[in-house]
């Protein structure tokens, strides 16, 4: 058993070491694809708890490795969300325009979708 642990951590050693000297870090994990809002916003809610579960623990190297692959999905999801936030920053100042010329049709459909959009952030 403590030879196996001996392997374990030297692996990670080197992993996290050859991670850390590299250029550009190596996408060996994928995340949890998070093709909506919606979807992004329950990865990034159901990962950010897995990781603070994992973090209130023992920093062990398995831990390590269990936080390493946590924040795949994490960031994954803070892209789209990011991606997603900038199109609705967009629609709100093409509601705000249409409001100050008194356009009601374009502030009845850039409103409804910004309100749409923006209720996926704030349940």
């Amino acid at each position: 058993m403590k030879s196996l642990l001996s392997a374990v951590m030297l692996g990670c050693t080197v992993f996290f070491a050859g991670a850390a000297l590299a250029d550009e870090r190596p996408d060996h994990y994928k995340g949890k694809p998070s093709d909506t809002l919606a979807q992004a916003v329950a990865n990034f809610s159901e990962y950010n708890q897995k990781l603070k579960t994992a973090l209130a623990g023992e920093l062990t190297p398995l831990a390590m490795v269990e936080i390493h692959e946590l924040t795949y999905t994490i960031e994954v999801a803070l892209e789209k969300i990011h991606a997603e936030t900038a199109k609705l920053k967009d629609t709100l100042e093409e509601l705000h325009v249409a409001s100050e010329h008194m356009d009601t049709d374009t502030a009845k459909a850039r409103g409804d979708a910004y309100i749409k959009a923006a209720q996926t952030l704030i349940k």
